[in-house]
């Protein structure tokens, strides 16, 4: 999807609604024993974890180590969830368009298998404005943050895409991890690391650790001091609250995650200066870096731990179709293209918004993920893909001829 992370800026709403959520004590705590092992899901880069809230679900929530409070971005749960008690903020003037509203629930009941929570209450949007489903493929429900973060230890390994806490002090001592140093501000994890750029300069960066953003690194514009690129295509970055985000992505030289580099890395630059953090920052660190290693957050401690896995000097490749689409209609399982990107594959051949994918090399997408479509679409420059399309109320067989842009 072409860089496009629906919900990519939520950090930014989430500094609004913070200070209006109860400041009692929200937090998980394991139920009689040192650990517990939880399956997740990896899609798109976005870690999804089953959990059920007063007695009722499952529900899917996107584990997002960068939103500061839980939210339910799924309106018609105020409903099934019998909320009696919850009051509504009202977000006027965020941004142009209309204003927003969530309510703010009181605490709320929550498990995850052997995980309870203790006092979390949650934001509940009234309109879904970030489209997580259609972006994911599944039904998401919402966002779980900083509350499942702050009082255990989270280990996430995505050879096996198992999720297990810990009571802080339980872990056993740890081989072959790597130790780095996490700052808490604002509810947030923050590293500071060296990134090296396309002119060689090396600069010492802050960035959020963000486990609920799929791309690899963003890095804010700062109206001094520029980020050096090159090479760099403009791109829709994300759906934000005033609409999409603009910006370029390009790649620099060498990123450190503790002990370990990474080369020639894909990294958002969005145009807007970012003033709505309260903690001064250079960007955020998304899943796919992260994903690359085993890690651990020990929030109580102030570290993070990561050991490289195999897949550690695969190359980072961005989407090659230049379109993005979504999952919608009955069951998600229509396939619907958002944006084309002027002069890339996609538009040479005539694609447009709108348009409905029907089939990939003679394969139904109803049988595929969009996540599928994804690696199909990255997966070599030049490589040829038959597409069968819905378009202007016909169907029609086309080649799409992949084209590497950065």
């Amino acid at each position: 999807m072409s860089g496009k992370r629906i919900y990519y800026p939520l950090v930014l709403l989430l500094m609004f609604l913070f200070g209006t959520i109860p400041t009692y004590a929200q937090y998980f705590e394991l139920e009689n024993r040192n650990k517990v092992k939880v399956p997740f899901k990896m899609i798109r880069n976005m870690v999804i974890i089953k959990l059920n809230i007063n007695d009722r679900g499952p529900y899917n929530f996107i584990l997002d180590s960068g939103v500061g409070i839980m939210i339910i971005t799924e309106p018609k749960l105020v409903d099934s969830l019998n909320i009696t008690y919850k009051r509504t903020l009202h977000l006027a003037g965020v941004g142009t368009g209309e204003d927003y509203e969530a309510y703010v629930t009181a605490p709320l009941k929550i498990e995850i298998p052997g995980i309870r929570s203790v006092g979390v209450g949650a934001a509940i949007f009234k309109k879904d404005h970030f489209g997580l489903s259609n972006y994911v493929g599944i039904p998401i429900h919402g966002l779980l943050g900083y509350e499942f973060f702050n009082k255990l230890v989270v280990k996430l390994n995505f050879t096996d895409s198992t999720l297990t806490a810990y009571i802080p002090g339980k872990l056993k001592k740890l081989k072959k991890f790597d130790t780095i140093p996490i700052l808490i501000e604002n509810n947030k994890p923050y590293i500071t690391t060296s990134i090296r750029f396309c002119d060689g300069s090396i600069r010492k960066c802050k960035l959020i650790v963000d486990i609920g953003a799929g791309h690899p690194l963003s890095l804010d514009n700062h109206s001094v001091n520029q980020w050096p690129t090159e090479k760099a295509i403009a791109a829709n970055l994300g759906m934000g609250l005033t609409g999409p985000i603009s910006g370029e992505i390009s790649r620099v030289n060498q990123l450190s995650i503790g002990k370990y580099g990474l080369n020639n890395v894909l990294s958002s630059f969005p145009e807007t200066q970012n003033t709505a953090y309260l903690t001064t920052r250079d960007g955020n660190l998304g899943m796919d870096v992260l994903k690359r290693f085993t890690v651990i957050f020990d929030y109580e401690n102030s570290r993070m731990y990561v050991k490289a896995c195999g897949n550690l000097k695969e190359p980072f490749e961005h989407d090659m179709s230049g379109m993005e689409y979504y999952a919608g209609g009955d069951g998600l399982k229509h396939v619907v293209i958002s944006r084309v990107e002027p002069g890339s594959a996609s538009d040479e051949i005539g694609l447009a918004k709108n348009d409905e994918i029907m089939s990939v090399n003679l394969k139904p997408v109803a049988n595929m993920s969009l996540e599928d479509l994804d690696h199909l679409f990255k997966s070599g420059d030049g490589r040829g893909l038959l597409l069968e399309v819905y378009h202007d109320k016909q169907y029609s067989r086309v080649i799409l001829t992949l084209k590497r842009r950065i």
